[in-house]
């Protein structure tokens, strides 16, 4: 069902910006699809997600929609979509129409998907540029090159196709770095529901649940606070499966003594939360695993100090990798000297992954690390900016294995919080869940 924008403005801003920028270059057009439909078995679908891009500059959400954009004397910003069809949505719901499109969400024209055949060649005659995602679906290929075919033969000679033809997803990447207002307030809301279903499980877990259970505590908070969906499949493991960093929910039985580790975030307005905590099955850490939980916590800390305005993306990462590293030495996990560690790299058999990456529309979200041209072992990290949306989620992971006291055997954990850069250093904004272990205790003594 299509759901009109609330706030049309963020998303006709976005569509100047981006005409601004093709206007800079020499003028052209941008011809974006939303995401295909897909199958899930014989007679149907998985339940639709449109395009994270198409939906950044348009604020459409129906299936079968394309967006055009031509940068030149006179801006145009143009969709095309589904025609109303009554006997179809009694069965499918309700469709904006192409003359609801203008006045809903901004648009300078409108008109059917149908049409798109008669119009394309037309709009693409004489542009010096075509931009499009050079990532698109093999049949969105396909009907590119049939109308770039078709503006070459109408031109007969006097008018000509696109004569380059540019990625958008790097401008687009570039754009979504920074978050405007309304999608700050968009990710607040996925941040506050999430936190608030990590805390119902916190409260719900016991020993002799499942790891499914768990998950339907979170997928229940989820939707009766209004997210439409999980942002990415949740990750509920319990004892040794919290050592598999992408482990499913599944049917193991959490056990008296296990530790529980939660990887779950909903997606609220299309905008996704991310959010890690690990908590006792029965309410209470044993000393081995308190201890590895503080060092946990001490790392994010010492990473969420590194997060600032001007800072290297790669800060946090360090700082939290020379507390982990610190910690696995006084532990007994590693031996030798810490600059050892740092620079063979050792601390990665126990802290194998990244403390954080971009946050938006999509859970890893787009943009790059680093920045310049040059080749990539060459490239400087990129500095941070208020406005940016991040990851902090360092961990510890330990495998049973001979040379490991045995203490620590099979112990996971990950803390992970969402973090928005301000003007100031960076704000949590997943804090609505604790993270200090007596917190966490109290929480499920409650």
């Amino acid at each position: 069902m299509s759901l009109p924008c609330t706030d049309i403005a963020p998303f006709v801003e976005r569509r100047r910006r981006l005409l601004a920028h093709m206007r800079a270059a020499g003028g052209g057009i941008a011809v974006l699809s939303t995401a295909p439909h897909a199958q899930r078995n014989h007679d149907a679908e998985y339940p639709y997600r449109h395009d994270s891009d198409f939906y950044y500059l348009t604020g459409f959400i129906e299936p079968e929609a394309w967006l055009v954009l031509v940068a030149g004397i006179t801006d145009r910003a143009i969709l095309f979509c589904r025609a109303k069809h009554p006997e179809q949505e009694i069965w499918e719901g309700y469709r904006c129409g192409p003359d609801a499109a203008v006045t809903r969400y901004g648009f300078d024209e409108a008109y059917a998907t149908d049409e798109l055949d008669t119009l394309l060649p037309a709009l693409l005659s004489d542009q010096p540029t075509l931009y499009r995602s050079f990532a698109a679906a093999g049949s969105v290929e396909r009907k590119l090159r049939h109308w770039l075919l078709q503006a070459e033969q109408q031109g007969r000679g006097r008018r000509l196709a696109p004569g380059r033809i540019q990625d958008l997803r790097p401008i687009l990447a570039d754009m979504r770095v920074i978050k405007d207002a309304s999608e700050i307030a968009a990710m607040r809301q996925a941040a506050r529901i999430s936190a608030g279903a990590h805390t119902r499980a916190m409260r719900a877990a016991r020993p002799g649940m499942h790891e499914y259970q768990l998950e339907a505590e979170l997928l229940y908070e989820f939707r009766r606070h209004g997210a439409q969906s999980p942002a990415y499949p949740s990750i509920v493991a319990a004892g040794a499966n919290a050592c598999v960093l992408h482990y499913a929910a599944g049917d193991t039985v959490l056990r008296d003594g296990d530790l529980v580790l939660i990887d779950a975030g909903c997606e609220y307005d299309s905008y996704a939360s991310d959010i890690t905590r690990t908590f006792p099955a029965n309410g209470r850490f044993t000393g081995p695993q308190r201890t590895l939980y503080d060092l946990t916590a001490a790392a994010q800390q010492a990473a969420v100090q590194a997060t600032a305005p001007g800072r290297s993306w790669n800060d946090a990462h360090e700082a939290a990798v020379r507390v982990l590293a610190q910690g696995m030495l006084d532990e007994g996990l590693l031996h030798g000297s810490l600059d050892g560690v740092l620079e063979s790299t050792a601390y990665t058999r126990f802290y194998m992954h990244r403390t954080g990456h971009w946050l938006g529309l999509d859970v890893h979200d787009v943009g790059d690390y680093r920045q310049g041209s040059v080749s990539e072992q060459d490239r400087p990290w990129r500095s941070l900016a208020a406005g940016m949306v991040l990851t902090i989620e360092p961990g510890i992971y330990v495998r049973e294995a001979a040379d490991v006291p045995e203490a620590f055997w099979n112990i996971g954990i990950r803390i992970e919080d969402d973090a928005l850069v301000t003007a100031e250093g960076c704000e949590l904004i997943t804090r609505g869940v604790p993270v200090d272990a007596r917190e966490i205790e109290a929480l499920m003594r409650e």
